[in-house]
């Protein structure tokens, strides 16, 4: 990957990143005099630079560790949409560029996160090896559309929980936690999206774009951790229910819930090795 490449997945994540430094031209220049090989062994380097000046002050070490967790759940879905994409006959004609874009999208994730954590005196924590059939739980998860679907549909709905219930621990670093609410609201859009397929093409006529209470909408037990904490209809101490007009689906769905660091690990320990 060449600098162009990743300055563009930076600010694919981070639209206002070259507002922060100077602006892009002048973030390129700094580099004109670096090519060939000396630009590999550079860019973290060059980078960190740059990206200390873009995010101020060095957060707390807590920050880092969040980021190394959020680095973790990239690095499994930009692999899983990797292969899916890569896996002739799995994916719809009509859907190929969209999961394309979405495999583009974690791509530059996990590179965001990389550099980040690099940037702010920290090592980024190694790539997982991943069994994306979880122990035999989605054997033909690379073979069977609505399989793949669901397993996806089930990474980006967990993965949106997940960023939501670590926004607290980067509340001390404004940048950052702008950079992860960044992330987090592409995440719930890769959610929405895999939700509308799956109701196109059958799976279940009955899903939605948004989550009702804890249902999986028809995956199964497999990933009922996913959704296990949904059914809440109390937010600040207030019952949703006892509005005017909210029932219990539209309390639920109109709220989403975060996940503990914990419970999410629990949920994406059975598909890593």
């Amino acid at each position: 990957m060449n600098l162009l490449n990743i300055f563009n997945q930076i600010q694919e994540t981070d639209p206002e990143i070259y507002e922060r430094i100077d602006d892009r031209r002048a973030a390129m220049h700094r580099f004109k005099n670096i090519g060939g090989k000396l630009a590999l062994t550079a860019v973290p380097l060059a980078l960190g630079g740059m990206l200390n000046k873009a995010y101020s002050a060095p957060p707390p070490s807590g920050i880092t560790a969040i980021l190394n967790f959020a680095l973790t759940l990239e690095y499994l879905e930009a692999e899983f949409y990797a292969t899916a994409v890569a896996s002739a006959g799995l994916i719809n004609a009509s859907e190929k560029s969209s999961f394309a874009m979405i495999s583009q999208h974690e791509t530059a994730h996990v590179a965001f996160l990389k550099t980040t954590i690099t940037a702010l005196g920290d090592t980024p924590v190694d790539k997982p090896e991943f069994d994306f059939t979880a122990g035999g739980a989605f054997p033909t998860v690379f073979s069977d559309y609505q399989v793949f679907l669901a397993v996806s549909q089930t990474f980006e709905d967990t993965g949106v929980r997940a960023y939501k219930g670590q926004a607290g621990g980067l509340m001390s670093s404004n940048e950052v936690l702008t950079a992860a609410l960044q992330i987090h609201s592409v995440e719930a859009r890769h959610a929405s999206h895999v939700r509308k397929i799956r109701r196109m093409t059958g799976a279940d006529a009955s899903e939605k774009p948004w989550i009702t209470g804890k249902s999986t909408n028809g995956i199964g037990s497999a990933v009922q951790a996913s959704y296990n904490g949904e059914e809440n209809t109390m937010q600040l101490k207030i019952d949703i229910t006892a509005l005017d007009g909210a029932t219990a689906n539209a309390a639920t769905e109109s709220f989403d819930e975060p996940l503990t660091m914990d419970e999410v690990l629990a949920i994406v320990g059975p598909f890593i090795k």
